[in-house]
């Protein structure tokens, strides 16, 4: 298993720059890829990014392509979302997501960091 910590959530106007940390510890050597979903109210929770542990594989959701860049930092077991441009629909609550193998699958998610765009 993975602990994960999300931070730098907050409120910032329509256009405005976020940088969102995702801190992890415990099986760090088990991870694969890490990701950024999002939620927003009375919404399904969407894949926002990911990126792969070893490589500078990526994915991004459609909606955020060109606006927001995930990065990681292996030496600090850290994976960062850089949101630019935000937009209202922006307004969600961000969770960090670990994907583990070996033994099996597993399938670590953080706590949640609200991120609120006013307009």
């Amino acid at each position: 298993q993975v602990q994960l910590v999300e931070s730098g959530g907050g409120l910032v106007q329509a256009g405005g720059s976020l940088r969102l940390s995702c801190a992890a510890s415990g099986s760090i050597s088990r991870i694969k890829t890490m990701g950024w979903y999002r939620q927003a109210p009375g919404k399904q929770r969407e894949l926002v990014a990911q990126i792969a542990k070893d490589s500078d594989a990526t994915n991004y959701a459609d909606s955020v392509k060109g606006r927001f860049t995930i990065s990681r930092d292996n030496a600090k077991n850290t994976v960062y979302l850089q949101v630019n441009s935000r937009i209202p629909e922006d307004t969600a609550v961000y969770y960090c997501r670990a994907d583990l193998f070996g033994p099996g699958f597993v399938r670590s998610w953080g706590q949640g960091t609200q991120v609120a765009v006013s307009s």
